[in-house]
């Protein structure tokens, strides 16, 4: 969990560096740092430990990225949150997507992360390899994925997805593929037969 959560935040801060000097940009949201605590003499002998977020809890984005959110949609701190999101997933060219974004305004924590199945760099996520394939086919871009020069993810899937029904289609299939039978097999064999 710590080690998702900051793996997460320190993507942030490179968004944030990015981010914060465009003009109108604005604040930009922050994964809250997570720390792992031993206590020997506890019965459960190691707990985390995070800031407290005080206010109104929202899920900016889901694990699964199924779920329509409103206040994801339309907030400026939902919108900035998808725009994290694609901007880790451009970073990363498709192998890695922080989800599950949630928190009090742009504190978030809690955090996911997907990557694919042989994780990304040394690092492999705790989500699903299926959640970078839903965002890729549901995330809507918006005016701060605009301002960071993101592509649009609807045209690249559009292009993968074509390219791969046109292989499907170019690929013969067994009906149209001439089965030959090596001229040995055709001949009459001689049956020896034995009596039992």
């Amino acid at each position: 969990e710590c080690y998702v959560q900051n793996t997460a935040r320190e993507y942030a801060k490179i968004y944030a560096a990015e981010a914060e000097p465009l003009e109108g940009f604005g604040e930009v949201p922050e994964i809250i740092p997570i720390f792992l605590v031993h206590r020997p003499a506890n019965n459960i002998p190691y707990a985390t430990v995070e800031e407290e977020l005080v206010g109104e809890f929202v899920k900016y984005s889901v694990r699964d990225g199924k779920e329509v959110n409103f206040l994801r949609r339309d907030s400026e701190a939902g919108q900035k949150c998808c725009t994290f999101q694609h901007w880790v997933y451009e970073k990363t060219n498709g192998s890695l997507l922080v989800t599950d974004l949630q928190g009090v305004g742009m504190k978030l924590t809690d955090v996911g992360i997907a990557t694919l199945a042989k994780g990304y760099k040394g690092f492999k996520g705790n989500c699903s390899i299926s959640f970078i394939e839903q965002f890729r086919a549901l995330h809507q871009c918006n005016k701060y994925c605009e301002m960071l020069g993101l592509k649009s993810l609807r045209t690249t899937h559009e292009k993968q997805r074509k390219a791969t029904s046109m292989k499907s289609k170019n690929l013969p299939n067994s009906s149209t593929i001439k089965k030959t039978v090596p001229k040995k097999a055709r001949e009459p064999r001689d049956f020896i037969s034995s009596e039992h």
